[in-house]
């Protein structure tokens, strides 16, 4: 292309660009494919490199990022950016709320209730509708110039749209929030451990060192987003500066004017005549947390009025007009008191942290999983530490990072945790104990490559009896009565060895147990007794197979049942099965080859057990080709059972929701899928409909 011609082309390719910028960022509407989109990146960074002298600042190939030389300038605000007062109950929130009242007699007010990000505060001033400057908060006089990094942030438009008749201001700066998605942290996360790299403990993290980065191009890699959620400046003149006042009147008016300009606002944001329906809003949202995309630790409320805003005006530090309402926190630190190590039901040796219990998202949380060894010494964790806890998802607590190790300078010359500082807690880093805590056998890998170490023995009591409870459980031969407690004193008086020994317990052997009566007992032995029907399904997830969950065991018992010949099936027959890989065939084949498995299946052949799975065909009718989706914890079965049940009616079972679902079956505490299915307007089911459903003739 000639430079005549190459002007024209580089403003066109420039304005489709941001156009899907547009589209995509703020009204998640996209267009274009992702190739595309690059594709019109690539021509339009090639034109630019062809004519050097026609390259726009605020072109949107910026966005890719450039090094800069040296560290970063400071950046004075010319509107202070104040923290929040945060408030941790309905009480507080409330007391805030009748301040307010009493800073504004007699006048009615609302508030906006805006979801509180998880990210980087940072102010985006503009010029005559370009991008001009970008810092972050700071101290909240000054802060860092982060214009370099921030110009790679799609959703953070270098050019503001007008409209047909309407002018621009002249001078606008806006404050948001820079932040990274679940997703693309975990892939960041993901890709720095395979690097060796230290991982990020949060999404906040990540993005306040992707902001601050003076390579850029490395931000642009990291896909950072933005919502703008507050006015700092405007001007509708080149010189002077008029503050957050005209032409908006509110704050709603201001969050729903801005993305006629382009610029991108949390869709989420709601309008509240009432603090009750704040209240409302915090509670709801507070329930979703899980749901959303991005990390979400609070809700901000506002005044809505601006000119009440300045009426209430500021104590030093911040707005009395605003407010944070903070969820629960999901990371806290403690202490590690000791690390013990537990042996799994399948031999798993997993080192557990013993922690001093701490609340965390309203959970009080005293011990947490080091998952394994090469963990341990991946985080450097040792007993006395203090430790970063997280219980993202409100799941089971991870250790994130230590914070501080006793015996540190540090430590000791701040005279904090006195036990520490003399020594108390050992220093040394928690090798992989020679011999298993439980029986004494030997501890090794399974294979080389293996990252787990297991107990050998088969007979280790504490593999019996954590291997026990998981037998009785529902999914498997659901034994009502034959819990924790009772399996422990089974297993400690000697009168269980292994699973089979169950079958062969009498009533005297029951009433020597604590809290053990007749009827107790007769109960118990009934359960076990009618345990023996259960299908072959149920037994084989029951003996807890390495790699055979219930949906495998659901396919071994339907293809390769009786058990007589699922016990003679080589690994190719095995392999050549839908749902099979070559890892499950071969810890089939493996624990078939046992003399310990071949023995513990002739004592439950002679106790009378059922090996064989029901023939069931599938029916005809309203859910033949119909495609379900289970989420959340059902109480009357399993959601293995449940799948297995609609899989008799001809139904599929799928893993993911998209528009092509036909149901998806809501359990107790579902997840994202329950809410996907919600925005797609896929049918959802509680559990009392769905048993309706599969129960009708």
């Amino acid at each position: 292309m000639d430079k005549e011609k190459a002007p024209k082309e580089i403003a066109r390719l420039s304005r489709e660009i941001e156009g899907h910028n547009y589209r995509y960022y703020i009204l998640d509407e996209p267009n274009v494919s992702d190739k595309e989109y690059d594709e019109l990146l690539r021509k339009l960074i090639k034109l630019e490199e062809q004519f050097p002298d026609l390259k726009d600042p605020n072109s949107p190939s910026q966005r890719v990022g450039a090094k800069i030389p040296s560290g970063t300038a400071t950046v004075t605000h010319r509107v202070k950016m104040y923290s929040l007062d945060n408030t941790y109950s309905m009480d507080e929130l409330q007391e805030w709320h009748e301040r307010v009242v009493k800073g504004l007699p007699g006048q009615r007010i609302e508030y906006v209730a805006e979801l509180k990000i998880d990210g980087v505060s940072a102010s985006l001033t503009y010029v005559r509708g370009r991008f001009a400057l970008g810092a972050t908060r700071g101290d909240g006089m000054t802060g860092e110039d982060a214009t370099h990094s921030l110009k790679t942030v799609r959703s953070i438009p270098l050019k503001l749209m007008e409209k047909k008749g309407e002018h621009l201001p002249e001078a606008l700066e806006v404050r948001g929030e820079v932040y990274m998605s679940l997703k693309d942290f975990g892939a960041l996360n993901k890709e720095r451990k395979k690097n060796g790299e230290p991982i990020f403990a949060n999404p906040r993290n990540a993005t306040s060192g992707s902001v601050k980065l003076l390579d850029s191009r490395i931000t642009a890699q990291r896909n950072l987003s933005c919502f703008i959620h507050s006015l700092g400046v405007l001007s509708q003149h080149a010189e002077g500066v008029l503050e957050g006042v005209a032409p908006f009147k509110t704050q709603w008016e201001f969050l729903t004017t801005i993305p006629d300009w382009g610029l991108r606002v949390n869709n989420q944001n709601k309008l509240c005549g009432t603090i009750d329906a704040v209240m409302a809003y915090c509670r709801e949202y507070q329930q979703k947390r899980d749901t959303i995309p991005y990390e979400i630790d609070g809700v901000v409320i506002k005044v809505n009025s601006l000119k009440q805003q300045e009426q209430l005006g500021f104590t030093l530090k911040s707005p009395r007009w605003a407010v944070a309402y903070k969820f629960p926190a999901r990371q806290v630190t403690t202490t590690i008191r000791d690390i013990t190590v537990q042996v799994g039901r399948t031999g798993i040796l997993t080192p557990v942290a013993e922690l001093e219990p701490v609340e965390c998202g309203g959970v009080t949380i005293a011990r947490s999983t080091l998952h394994n060894f090469d963990e341990i010494k991946r985080l450097g964790v040792k007993k006395g530490d203090r430790v970063l806890v997280e219980r993202a998802g409100d799941v089971i607590p991870k250790i994130v990072k230590v914070v501080e190790s006793p015996g540190k300078p540090s430590e000791l010359a701040r005279g904090k945790s006195s036990e520490l500082a003399r020594g108390k807690f050992g220093q040394k880093v928690l090798e992989v104990p020679a011999k298993c805590p439980s029986c004494g056998g030997a501890v090794a890998k399974e294979e080389e490559k293996d990252v787990a170490y297991r107990c050998v023995n088969p007979l280790c009591p504490e593999q019996i009896e954590r291997g026990l409870l998981h037998f009785a459980s529902r999914g498997a031969m659901d034994v009502e009565g034959l819990g924790e407690s009772v399996i422990h004193q089974l297993c400690e008086k000697g009168l269980v060895k292994d699973f089979a020994d169950i079958y062969f317990l009498k009533p005297k052997d029951l009433l020597e147990l604590e809290l053990f009566a007749e009827k107790k007992a007769e109960n118990l032995l009934k359960a076990i007794e009618g345990s023996k029907k259960r299908p072959l399904s149920r037994f084989l997830f029951g003996l807890g197979i390495l790699n055979v969950g219930e949906k495998v065991a659901l396919i071994l018992a339907q293809r390769f049942g009786p058990l007589g010949k699922l016990r003679k099936a080589k690994s190719e027959d095995l392999e050549g099965t839908r749902g099979i890989g070559k890892v499950i065939a071969v810890s089939i084949v493996k624990f078939f080859k046992q003399p310990a498995t071949l023995a513990l299946i002739a004592k439950f052949k002679i106790a009378g057990l059922n090996f064989v799975e029901p023939v069931t065909s599938k029916r005809s009718g309203k859910l033949q080709g119909k495609k379900f989706v289970f989420t959340g914890e059902l109480t009357s079965m399993t959601r293995a059972q449940a799948g297995a049940r609609v899989r008799e009616l001809g139904a599929d079972v799928i893993s993911s929701v998209s528009a092509a679902t036909d149901f998806v079956v809501a359990g107790e505490n579902p997840g994202s899928k329950y809410q996907k299915a919600v925005n797609l307007g896929v049918k959802t089911l509680n559990e009392k409909q769905f048993q309706e459903m599969i129960n009708e003739r």
